[in-house]
């Protein structure tokens, strides 16, 4: 209730400071907010940058979501006030140049940091333009396959994309959905403007078919549209915002099944594009599969993963499940996706009952859930289909989830491939999240990895000797290092180094390592009396307020490189007098 009132007040503050500029201090608090928001903004932007550099790609962008997300959520109207729409539409653009990186066009931090009043220093912004350069001229994608059992399977443009984005558990929308009662406001669609908004959408859904398929235009989907432009705009926010990620690949396995592809924006009702979320009712996935419906459409589900939370298996087991019910109530869209919602048999119940075979006929026969469910999609599909026209031309899709897909051996360890694939075992298990454990099923195995990564995991597998495909892991080596030295650091003999590495005389990039049973070993470890410091370390002490940042550049280091000997976050606060170790070259 506190956050709600912080909304309400920001938002009626900056009415009034519009209406009435003779109040000094309500123009204060209007912009004292719109400062908020963008400081807001700023610091998670920011720390994802950080993140992108230190190759955290989940947290970056984990980061750049919470960045976007501090303007949808704000509760004031951004398009309505100059610096928030300037800074939201160029923070956008930024977020789509760093994920959808091009050689042409390369995302401007410096123009942002201008636009939005942030202080993005330039050696932070020269940083990022260097790693972004660097993925983009990385070498072009190998298409031809191998003839291993390893194989990089590429069937999307050859972009690459720095590959960050992570999810969590979370509700299903639905759970809300069967609750929700609308207003008294959200049902009035009897007055002028709302009569001929009406026969507009009539004409355009009956008379020309504008959505590739037909439906009766009814006062219920008018009443959940007036919900969307008033309580429920952040939801619709968020949601068209995150559809871009999976919307192409929906819109393109629709259309391969025969189903009219804006049925697709049913996924937004289902999930919210969340690939994890779970619901009450055991159905899980973007298009919430419970056990039994997924089995009847092959998705399987075993110790090892669950296809209801795959990306494309599942979206093709929901459009032939729709394909499905729109053949059996001979095309009628509406009643297929009820169907969807709550299952053939009550629909047919309903239908029997209302003694026609029509939506808004069964209607008052159909579990309360689908009842607000189906005008709930005809309604997200209509704004969907013209975003400007309803108050949402403001929310750029994100880009769409770039990956390429690898077949690997069976039961292989998903840290690993991660190692192979210079990424993290949690970016691994988002891009996968039908895994259900840190290793892939015991059958040769086609999994996600970053894009632009295939070739490289391709290759690395096939220098791994079977008999260490489960247990080996992977160490960088340095120009004119010895195996020796490989020796000494990973507690593996000379001789099983070079044996896991068959025809490599000296170490070259990443090695292949061999462990043996579980890698634990009985360790004693007693503290120095006194510092042993080398050469090139210097030991400093924190003074109150710094940050990592702030006292790797005082003494003229890299805050990334700092953060990273330390093992803290660039922006991790420090007490006065804590030893950081900076080191020189």
């Amino acid at each position: 209730m506190l956050f709600l009132g912080v909304f309400v007040s920001a938002q009626t503050t900056l009415n009034q400071a519009n209406r009435d500029s003779g109040k000094p201090d309500q123009v204060k608090s209007a912009e004292e907010r719109i400062d908020q928001i963008t400081q807001d903004s700023g610091r998670y932007f920011k720390q994802g940058l950080y993140n992108l550099l230190d190759r955290r790609g989940t947290e970056a962008r984990q980061d750049f979501d919470k960045s976007v997300e501090v303007f949808l959520m704000s509760g004031v109207n951004v398009q309505r006030n100059q610096k928030l729409r300037e800074c939201y539409n160029q923070l956008i653009e930024t977020v789509f140049r760093i994920e959808f990186s091009a050689n042409t066009q390369q995302a401007n931090l410096r123009s942002l940091s201008a636009v939005c009043g942030w202080d993005i220093k330039d050696e932070l912004a020269d940083n990022v333009a260097k790693l972004i350069q660097k993925n983009n001229s990385a070498p072009s994608i190998n298409r031809s396959a191998p003839s291993s059992d390893t194989v990089a399977i590429n069937d999307s443009p050859d972009i690459l994309q720095l590959g960050f984005s992570e999810q969590k558990f979370e509700p299903s929308p639905l759970d809300e959905l069967s609750k929700l009662e609308l207003t008294e406001e959200e049902v009035n669609v009897d007055t002028p403007e709302a009569q001929q908004e009406y026969e507009y959408i009539r004409v355009a859904v009956e008379r020309n078919k504008s959505f590739g398929f037909s439906f009766q235009m009814h006062r219920l989907v008018q009443q959940f549209i007036n919900y969307y432009r008033g309580r429920g705009q952040r939801t619709m926010e968020v949601g068209l915002y995150r559809s871009g990620m999976f919307m192409s690949m929906a819109r393109r396995i629709f259309r391969e099944e025969g189903v009219p592809e804006n049925v697709a924006w049913l996924g937004q009702v289902e999930s919210a594009w969340k690939p994890t979320a779970a619901s009450w009712a055991s159905a899980s996935g973007l298009w919430q599969f419970i056990p039994g419906t997924g089995a009847r459409y092959g998705l399987r589900r075993t110790a090892h993963l669950d296809e209801r939370q795959s990306f494309e298996q599942a979206t093709r087991a929901s459009a032939k499940y729709l394909r499905f019910l729109a053949n059996r109530y001979n095309g009628n869209w509406e009643l297929a996706i009820a169907g969807y919602n709550c299952g053939e048999g009550n629909v047919d119940r309903a239908i029997r009952r209302a003694g026609v075979s029509n939506f808004w006929a069964a209607y008052p026969y159909l579990p309360r859930e689908t009842r607000n469910y189906v005008p709930n999609i005809l309604a997200t599909i209509i704004i969907a289909n013209n975003p400007t026209q309803y108050g949402f031309g403001h929310v750029r899709p994100s880009n769409p989830l770039q990956y390429d897909r690898v077949r690997v051996p069976a039961s292989t360890s998903l840290n690993l491939i991660a190692q192979a694939a210079d990424t993290s075992v949690g970016y691994l298990r988002y891009l996968n999240p039908e895994l259900r454990t840190n290793g892939t099923p015991p059958e040769p195995y086609i999994i996600r990895v970053p894009r632009g990564r295939a070739d490289e995991v391709v290759g690395i597998f096939r220098r791994i000797p079977n008999s260490d495909r489960n247990t080996a892991r992977l160490a960088s080596s340095s120009q004119g290092e010895s195996w020796e030295n490989i020796s000494r650091r990973t507690g593996v003999s000379v001789a099983e180094l070079l044996r896991s590495n068959p025809g490599m005389k000296n170490p070259t990039g990443r090695v292949i390592v061999p462990m043996k049973g579980n890698g634990v070993t009985n360790t004693s470890y007693s503290r120095p009396t006194t510092p042993v410091v080398a050469a090139n370390i210097k030991v400093v002490k924190a003074q109150t307020g710094d940050t990592v940042e702030k006292l790797a550049k005082r003494y003229g280091a890299s805050p990334v490189e700092v953060a990273k000997f330390n093992g803290l976050l660039t922006t991790s606060r420090l007490n006065d007098g804590r030893v950081i170790k900076i080191p020189t070259k």
